[in-house]
């Protein structure tokens, strides 16, 4: 405030001090009634805060269910329902304001629910086959690799996803129109963290028989080769189950349960390659998009990290 004391006006005084012009003018009206002492803060004589770390506990527990959850009629949180939810247990009623700030506080924000389908079995016969298969990666014995496998597609119009911009602009992602898809199969060995994949125009058997090929000529020593894998038809079609044949019980399939991708640890590494890949990408064909693609799992394999360096000079070669 000395420079509004100096005679600079209350605009360029609160542009230094970057806080709003009314700030400054109320300031200075206080400051020409009451001098310095009424400058003091006096929210202390307000008594406790209304949000303490017990509000903040409560809130925090709501927060983990639903509307539904605690009886209300309503699927999804608003500000309001929360100051009433907490206001119903017992907690002081706050504002809506006041709310949001607590809920800035725990790092809470709005998300878009994630749509999944439940798995059919039992939680301890689920819960039971992913130990059996935990186990199998610990304590498997070291020439019988364990490999997680799993298709992705991949599309030439892009998936659209956020990115940082600044105030007023927005990212604007040109889609080719007619679609085109390519395939790949992967197999990431759990111990090393290699991966290895094919390129297929159709995701049907031939694509998982040409992945096993692939395994067969990397992992030529390996006595058996564990495959923990999904239940797509691909995977036990009659093409496969003869294709298995014909390796004399080099491969071992063990399934997961139903609707329970989150068993396969090869499911983060395509959630890597959309993130680092086609999430809004500007290719134009199908070519130069799988070169990229291409690109990114062998860096991958390379620098062992799920975003790899890749320089300049080499994206310009694939555009």
């Amino acid at each position: 405030m000395a420079s509004a004391g100096r005679g600079a006006s209350c605009r360029a005084t609160a542009k230094a001090l970057e806080c709003a012009t009314s700030t400054v003018v109320v300031a200075v009206r206080r400051y020409q009634e009451g001098g310095r002492q009424a400058l003091r803060d006096r929210r202390e004589g307000n008594g406790r805060a209304k949000v303490d770390e017990r509000f903040r506990e409560r809130l925090t527990c709501v927060l983990e269910g639903t509307p539904e959850d605690w009886g209300w009629c309503r699927p999804t949180w608003t500000r309001e329902l929360l100051c009433q939810e907490m206001a119903r247990r017992g907690q002081v009623r706050v504002s809506v304001a006041t709310m949001g700030r607590t809920l800035a506080t725990l790092g809470a924000r709005l998300k878009a629910a994630k749509p999944i389908v439940e798995c059919p079995w039992p939680s301890w016969k689920r819960q039971r086959r992913l130990h059996e298969l935990k186990c199998l990666e610990v304590y498997g014995p070291p020439s019988e690799p364990v490999l997680h496998v799993d298709e992705v597609d991949i599309h030439l119009n892009p998936k659209v996803g956020r990115d940082w911009c600044l105030p007023g602009q927005r990212r604007v992602v040109v889609t080719p129109g007619n679609n085109q898809k390519r395939y790949l199969a992967g197999a990431l060995n759990t111990s090393t963290g290699q991966l290895t994949w094919v390129e297929g125009r159709s995701k049907a058997s031939a694509l998982f028989i040409q992945l096993l090929w692939r395994l067969a000529s990397q992992y030529r020593r390996a006595r058996r080769i564990h495959l923990v894998l999904d239940n797509a038809s691909v995977h036990s079609s009659k093409k496969t189950l003869k294709a298995l044949a014909h390796f004399g019980g080099r491969f071992v399939l063990h399934f997961l349960p139903p609707y329970c991708p989150q068993g396969n640890r090869i499911e983060r590494v395509w959630l890597d390659l959309h993130a680092n890949v086609t999430r809004n990408h500007r290719c134009r064909t199908m070519d130069q998009l799988m070169v990229r693609v291409h690109a990114y799992l062998s860096a991958r394999n390379v620098q062992r990290s799920a975003s790899p360096s890749l320089r300049r000079v080499d994206l310009r070669r694939t555009s």
